[in-house]
């Protein structure tokens, strides 16, 4: 089969950082799916996994990366029970089996979700990563019921992103929340207008003041880029027994200085539930089911902007290119090599 990887962890720039290459079909186990992919889009996570040497391939070998995917499963392990072959789904796989930048990819059922019918499989796959790490965000780290945060506000930081997207929809739509959503530039604060944000302020100015205009003081704070900058002003902000949740990897963040308002404190990582096989890790397959039917019901938009074409090594860079660039509005998704 046909599949993109690269041989050693290093800049996008470099003649080889991503390859097409033949590769073996893969096998499957005894709740795995073979899943045709037909469409596919590029996360923050790609990048880190190309650039970190750690992470990257062994010597000799060609690494497949690509956390995002929909398309038709074809075969299915012995014990499925969820899926059967003709089926059209999406997922975001799992940090440590080789990803969805190929024709057929391997995923175990338990985090799989039906493809919403009112999208293609290009646009079905700009939501799994995304929805998953919001949907968690309000519901595992907030521990939010639906319907119960009408009067209460969130922040959410960098918020036109792909998660910021679909966070502000699952915060407004789901839970009632007020939502303040920090954008910079006329795209992005249009962008997160879109998706429904109550208010929307600038991240390059003071976050303290533009919120105390707006007579608002949040008890939850979303921060997915940028935490490091924003932390003090996150802290002075949000409210006593607030939380705050964060995806981003900050060097150094005062945590003492949450203490005297005694905040909860979580840090989302939409992996660990695959990664550690925890009990509840079908809570994935529940939760894109859920969302497909949402987006299904109009409740719920697409977050993707742009279709990068037909999967390719060229395009595949392009995307890491866009993707490095820091300027990426909602999701760049690309269409299967079929």
């Amino acid at each position: 089969m046909k599949a993109i990887g690269y041989k050693k962890a290093g800049a996008i720039t470099a003649p080889d950082a991503l390859i097409e290459f033949e590769a073996a079909k893969p096998e499957l186990g005894e709740l795995d799916l073979l899943v045709e992919v037909k469409g596919v889009s590029v996360n923050p996570v790609d990048v880190k996994v190309r650039t970190r040497p750690h992470m990257g391939p062994e010597e000799g070998q060609i690494k497949v990366i690509g956390w995002d995917a929909a398309g038709i499963v074809r075969e299915v392990g012995s014990g499925v029970s969820k899926y059967k072959p003709g089926d059209e789904v999406f997922y975001a796989g799992e940090l440590t089996r080789p990803g969805s930048n190929a024709h057929f990819q391997a995923v175990d059922e338990r985090i799989v979700g039906k493809k919403p019918k009112s999208l293609d499989f290009a646009e079905a796959a700009g939501l799994p990563l995304t929805s998953i790490t919001a949907w968690e965000i309000l519901f595992d780290c907030f521990a939010l019921k639906e319907g119960e945060g009408k009067e209460e506000s969130i922040l959410i930081v960098g918020a036109a992103g792909g998660v910021g997207s679909i966070l502000i929809q699952l915060a407004k739509n789901l839970t009632g929340l007020t939502v303040v959503a920090t954008a910079s530039r006329p795209e992005t604060i249009e962008w997160v207008k879109k998706m429904g944000a109550d208010h929307v302020i600038n991240h390059r100015e003071s976050l303290v003041d533009q919120v105390r205009e707006l007579g608002l003081r949040p008890k939850y704070v979303a921060s997915l880029n940028g935490t490091e900058q924003h932390f003090s002003a996150i802290v002075e902000l949000i409210q006593p027994r607030g939380h705050i949740a964060l995806i981003d990897d900050p060097e150094t963040l005062d945590i003492a200085s949450i203490k005297p308002k005694a905040l909860s404190f979580s840090w989302e990582f939409m992996f660990a539930r695959s990664l550690f096989k925890t009990e509840d890790m079908d809570a994935q397959y529940e939760l894109l089911n859920r969302v497909s039917e949402l987006i299904d019901k109009g409740i719920l938009i697409s977050t993707v902007t742009n279709n990068l074409g037909i999967m390719s090594a060229e395009t595949m860079i392009e995307a890491h290119v866009q993707q490095e660039s820091g300027r990426v509005i909602g999701k760049n998704v690309l269409n299967g090599f079929c």
